[in-house]
């Protein structure tokens, strides 16, 4: 018997949000891949706030997938700033994220704090954060087709109401940076917290979901070509959970601390075209990926948007970071 084609869309939207609500535990990554990694690296590592001086607020949004119904969608709101506490230089920060994908929904606020000693000729920083992941599911929004063998509206395994829950979240890294270059690495969601996701007054009916530990390793530089306007931006980032590896490389040109633009490319995912323009303590970033996999077949790409904004604080030494902009993070 033919399946009509809107009825394979709607089973292959909910499929994968499904398999994630099961009986059992279900591992799951909550960090989204942002094209921008290099600008806000706090995202992911806590050792990164606080390493210029300012109060640096940030915030954007991610498209994926375009063309897909149902496809993720994240957004993120950061801030970070220096302070000196028993004549030590530490960063504090928080970090609200959310994504979504159809009717799953993920919140993760954060508490970011770091220590930093210089060395080196640079400044190492250690960094903890701790908060609350919070994770939704649209159970009363599930439509199964009559004509799906596998999955019945009866099966335990499916919720058929909203459901939620919530789990303390912790995650810690360490970063290093000179006058034109930065080292980080860092890991999210350490104690894996698991969710009970349940339909409040229900204490029968519960579905787990279990944030997998993620570990995350960037590097970046700030190279100026001699005699011109011109800066080169190289930088990487890979990130695992030792069972699957995504590693992402960028070259970028920046021309009179003014506008940039470059290329990035994800290996076996997609290549990516960013720009970028500052004006005085702002910086917009767009950024477009083209996706490499078989998902180009029916996608047509996702799009980033980033925006951040300095605010000079009096740190009352010599900033010893005065030649580091966040756009070279």
């Amino acid at each position: 018997m033919m399946v009509p084609k809107h009825i394979k869309l709607i089973v292959a939207a909910i499929m994968p949000m499904l398999a994630a609500l099961t009986a059992t535990t279900a591992h799951a990554q909550v960090d989204a891949q942002l094209a921008h990694y290099w600008a806000v690296p706090a995202y992911y590592n806590p050792a990164a706030t606080g390493n210029i001086d300012y109060i640096h607020i940030s915030g954007g949004t991610r498209l994926q997938w375009l063309g897909i119904k149902h496809a993720p969608m994240s957004f993120h709101a950061m801030a970070d700033m220096p302070f000196k506490f028993l004549n030590r230089r530490w960063g504090v920060g928080v970090n609200l994220k959310q994504e979504s994908m159809g009717l799953y929904r993920s919140l993760n606020a954060m508490a970011q704090l770091s220590w930093k000693k210089n060395m080196l000729g640079g400044t190492l920083s250690v960094g903890i954060q701790a908060g609350l992941l919070n994770e939704t599911f649209k159970g009363s929004r599930i439509e199964i087709p009559e004509t799906d063998e596998a999955h019945t509206s009866a099966d335990d395994a499916i919720p058929n109401t909203d459901v939620t829950g919530n789990a303390i979240d912790l995650g810690a890294g360490i970063y290093f940076s000179r006058k034109k270059w930065w080292v980080g690495a860092s890991v999210t969601h350490i104690n894996q917290p698991t969710v009970s996701l349940k339909t409040e007054g229900n204490e029968e009916d519960i579905y787990e979901f279990e944030a997998g530990r993620a570990y995350y390793l960037g590097a970046g530089c700030n190279i100026p070509i001699k005699n011109s306007l011109f800066e080169l931006q190289p930088s990487f980032f890979v990130k695992t959970d030792f069972q699957f590896v995504q590693a992402e490389v960028t070259a970028r040109v920046r021309y009179n601390k003014f506008l940039s633009g470059g290329f990035a490319y994800r290996y076996n995912d997609a290549v990516g075209l960013l720009l970028g323009a500052e004006f005085k303590n702002f910086f917009v970033g767009y950024a477009y990926e083209f996706p490499t996999s078989a998902i180009n077949k029916a996608s047509k790409g996702s799009h980033e948007l980033f925006v951040s904004y300095n605010i000079k604080l009096d740190m009352g030494e010599k900033n010893k970071n005065k030649h580091r902009s966040i756009r070279i993070m």
